[in-house]
């Protein structure tokens, strides 16, 4: 939908939108439209409310004379025109200085000075004033109609008590409502009901309801001068006339043109968000609240969240997640929500002898216990260190589960699906914001005191896992099946030899955590031993295997390596082959096909996509270029998304010159994405923000990757100018290679499309081809501010 289309319903609703009763009165008023234009109708409007800090100043703008206007502690220059369309505006926001006041006075204006103009003088291209300006797509809120309207064209005869009745034609009809076309210079009043007869229908059809007429509500109006359109609500007629009113529609609807929008809005933001969370990086969580204590019962697995879980896995591969997320925690977390110290959480492991010992702390219990110093320095020198951040949203029950349905569709899963979604009170999000340039800088912490005082920070061994796994369903990306797998193993490659723990294995390959990085070249044979399972493997010798290194992650910490297999039997092969088919039960499958319940895993999706945290980009290659296409944007907003929103000339577009330009695009994104093979992890890089509101209402933000900005020293001034002057934000800038397009997701919608409007179907494929990369920005400014001791104490 395009705003501009509902130019004058936006216009009709801004007398209204500082009442009390607005909310009650925008329902009425748009209760004809569809879920979808409702929405962005809603978004449009909460934004010309929102307070405007721009100032307007034409001294340099305007060929008349300017003077000064001040509206409480903003200072306006402006010409007579202007001033007068200020207090015009004004009063449609009772005195306030809005966005909509801001927009309507330079609307205003620049219509003014164009007419002043040479008729003929081209107007400005804004795609070459803002090369980086982008369109959002909205993310995980999808509106459905779960009955068909069709665009159909029929004479009616419209009439109200004590007023003429007059002839008017349909626009489109649903069983429960229409839209009709009368006259401008129509008789009727808007406060009223009308009744409509459907003549055409009742030479065709008898029904009682169509000789009398059937009574509709008017929901909104809207005109040009020549006509009047008005949205009708049904309020009259039998279950006889709403079943024929459904036949006809059915029976028609491959003659007329079915209203699709909504279908077709649906589909592209399914179609975006599947490519997001294909590389989600975050591990959601879900939260029973309902007992004596927070219970997390469930987790959401991507193909990219699963190194957060292998991380907890401990030499029995039971998952030690819950020992750092404790009850207490949680309700600490839950009780203190505006308090980021219970929500950033510092871990390290140690492992002695095979076993794996968890160690943990939120930044609460170490300021409490005045600890950062020691715990920080020590832990971040250890193999093991991670920093995470938890997110935690109460889910709203009053909300339909299912966020798709196509006309005719069931709203609703089924009941079990149902029964365990309502179970979840929250939704949480652990977040991996481990660098190793933090880890450097946590190191700086260190205050030489003893390291036992760090014992109180162990976690209690758990003998099994409460959180069931449940994995989102996509297209299988690797020819192998994962599994869950920690064994001791020992690697040599000429004279270096390292000993660390498997994180998975396949049949052919696995992924091995070293304790520290050590100089191993990619794409060299390595020799492989496995000598804790040596016991069990009878006859076949698990020493000197023939391996090679694919590749390593982690400065060299996290090493994937595959078996070279020759004419002769591998021994490691056939080991491990044998090893997954007879235990196959017990270990956890971590491919991406591996779904218990795709309804169940669908539903928790769409409770984790009901609020975006970091801002999705979409990258596309077109014919002459690639660039960044699409910002995902969320109902809630976001302070980045917000950020960028403020530097563009145009609603629902997004100005990335501050992060694109400059190279930015190709040195952070597209560089790095060439590097990447296809099934990557997203890597990212991180970046310094400074926001400064200037004089004039208008914003400049400049995004400087931290690696340009210099030393410990210089990032502090760096921040601490950025504070000085305005704000001072850090981003974590995740980037990735799109895959093929699943588009089994959407495929109900395409069809339902294709056969409406088989064009605009093929349309959404292509445009949905045509991404090559996805990636996230992420606020990180919390945590990043800990790595500097100097800004912390």
């Amino acid at each position: 939908m395009s705003l501009t289309e509902h130019s004058a319903l936006i216009e009709q609703l801004k007398p209204l939108m500082m009442e009390p009763n607005f909310s009650q009165v925008f329902e009425q008023l748009t209760e004809g439209e569809s879920n979808s234009t409702r929405f962005l109708l809603k978004m449009e409007l909460s934004r010309l409310c929102s307070d405007c800090t721009r100032l307007i100043d034409l001294r340099d703008k305007s060929e008349l004379p300017c003077s000064e206007l001040r509206l409480g502690a903003q200072t306006h220059f402006l010409d007579e025109p202007a001033k007068q369309a200020l207090t015009q505006s004004i009063a449609l926001y009772q005195g306030k200085y809005t966005m909509g006041v801001y927009e309507d006075v330079m609307t205003a204006h620049r219509q003014r000075r164009q007419k002043a103009r040479d008729v003929n003088a081209p107007a400005g291209d804004i795609s070459e004033s803002q090369p980086f300006s982008v369109p959002g797509v909205v993310l995980g809120n999808y509106f459905s109609r779960t009955e068909e309207r069709m665009n159909y064209a029929m004479k009616i005869m419209v009439s109200q008590p004590g007023r003429e009745e007059i002839a008017g034609i349909t626009a489109d009809l649903s069983v429960s409502g229409a839209r009709i076309r009368l006259p401008a210079r129509h008789p009727f009043s808007l406060d009223k009901p009308l009744k409509i007869k459907l003549t055409e229908l009742s030479q065709e059809f008898y029904y009682e309801d169509l000789q009398h007429g059937v009574d509709y509500q008017i929901v909104n109006a809207e005109g040009n001068g020549e006509y009047t359109w008005m949205r009708l609500k049904r309020l009259g007629g039998s279950d006889g006339l709403a079943e024929m009113l459904t036949n006809l529609i059915r029976g028609y609807k491959f003659r007329y043109k079915v209203d699709i929008n909504d279908v077709l809005v649906t589909a592209t933001g399914l179609g975006f968000e599947r490519q997001y969370l294909a590389h989600l990086p975050h591990l959601p969580l879900y939260l029973d609240n309902a007992g004596d204590k927070p219970r997390l019962t469930h987790m959401l697995l991507s193909p990219d969240n699963q190194d957060i879980l292998h991380y907890f896995l401990d030499e029995n591969d039971v998952s030690q997640l819950e020992g750092m997320l404790t009850p207490g925690r949680i309700a600490m977390a839950l009780k203190q929500p505006d308090d980021a110290s219970h929500r950033l959480f510092f871990s390290f492991t140690h492992n002695a002898n095979g076993k794996l010992h968890f160690y943990s702390a939120s930044l609460a219990e170490l300021k409490h216990r005045n600890e950062r110093e020691l715990f920080f320095g020590f832990a971040a020198s250890k193999p093991g260190w991670r920093v995470f951040r938890l997110t935690l949203d109460a889910i709203d029950h009053g909300k339909r589960y299912k966020a798709a349905v196509v006309p005719g569709d069931s709203e609703n899963y089924p009941s079990l699906t149902e029964q365990q979604l309502a179970t979840f009170s929250h939704v949480l999000q652990l977040q991996d914001l481990t660098s190793e340039q933090g880890r450097a800088q946590y190191r700086s912490w260190y205050d030489n005191s003893n390291a036992n005082a760090l014992k109180v920070y162990g976690q209690k061994k758990l003998p099994q896992s409460g959180i069931k796994p449940v994995s989102m369903e996509f297209s299988e990306r690797r020819r192998e099946a994962r599994y869950a797998f920690k064994t001791l193993v020992q690697l040599q490659q000429g004279a270096v030899k390292v000993e660390g723990l498997s994180h998975d294995i396949s049949s052919r390959g696995l992924q091995l955590i070293i304790d520290a990085p050590a100089a191993l070249e990619e794409g060299k044979p390595v020799m492989l031993a496995l000598p804790k399972l040596q016991s069990i493997a009878g006859k076949s010798r698990l020493e000197a295997l023939p391996y090679r290194l694919v590749r390593s992650r982690k400065d060299g910490m996290v090493l994937h390596l595959a078996a070279v297999v020759g004419h002769e039997v591998h021994a490691g092969v056939e080991f491990l082959n044998k090893l997954i088919i007879h235990n196959r039960d017990k270990l956890q499958h971590l491919s991406e096909n591996n779904s218990e319940s795709k309804d169940l895993a669908d539903g928790m999706k769409n409770l984790l996509m009901r609020r975006l945290y970091g801002v999705p980009f979409f990258i596309e290659k077109t014919a002459k270029a690639i660039i960044v296409s699409h910002l995902g944007i969320s109902v809630q907003g976001n302070d980045i998304s917000d950020m960028f929103a403020a530097l563009s000339l145009e609603p629902q577009q997004y100005n990335l010159a501050p992060l694109l330009s400059g190279g930015g695009l190709k040195r952070d994104i597209i560089d790095p994405i060439r590097a990447m093979r296809p099934n990557d992890e997203m890597g990212f890089t991180e970046l310094f923000v400074q926001v400064v509101r200037q004089s004039r209402g208008g914003v400049l933000v400049k995004c400087v990757p931290i690696s340009a900005v210099g030393d410990n020293q210089a990032q502090q001034a760096f921040i601490h100018q950025s504070n000085q002057l305005g704000k001072f934000m850090a981003l974590r800038l995740y980037r990735g290679i799109a895959g093929k397009p699943d588009n089994s997701v959407v495929r109900k919608e395409l069809e339902y499309i294709q056969v409406h409007a088989q064009h605009k179907a093929k349309q959404l494929e292509e445009q949905l081809r045509r991404i090559v990369g996805v990636g996230e920005l992420l606020d990180i400014t919390e945590e990043m501010l800990l790595r500097f001791p100097a800004l912390s104490r």
